[in-house]
């Protein structure tokens, strides 16, 4: 009975120190690395400001449309979402 015991207790701690501890190290690891990637990319990405001005030469005909299609609210979002593919794709385990 002991030797059961003793193996299913074997078998439990394999478990938690093969995957669970180590998947716990790699991906804290991977998370304080992408902190510290953002803090340090974060302030160099142009602001909303910029991107503003970028557009205050298209002519008010051309605004219309832009306004249609809401595209003060889509190139933002493009742009995050070009951003985020980029530093996902950049992460080893996920990309």
């Amino acid at each position: 009975m002991f030797g059961i015991f003793l193996s299913a207790l074997n078998t439990v701690l394999g478990f938690v120190v093969r995957t669970v501890l180590i998947k716990f190290v790699a991906f804290s690891v991977l998370f304080m690395i992408t902190t510290g990637l953002m803090a340090v990319l974060v302030p160099l990405l142009p602001t909303g400001a910029a991107l503003s001005s970028s557009l205050g030469g298209i002519p008010s005909g051309a605004w219309y449309f832009l306004d249609l299609f809401n595209v003060s609210v889509a190139i933002p979002l493009v742009l995050a979402a070009c951003c985020t593919r980029f530093i996902i794709r950049r992460i080893p385990v996920i990309g």
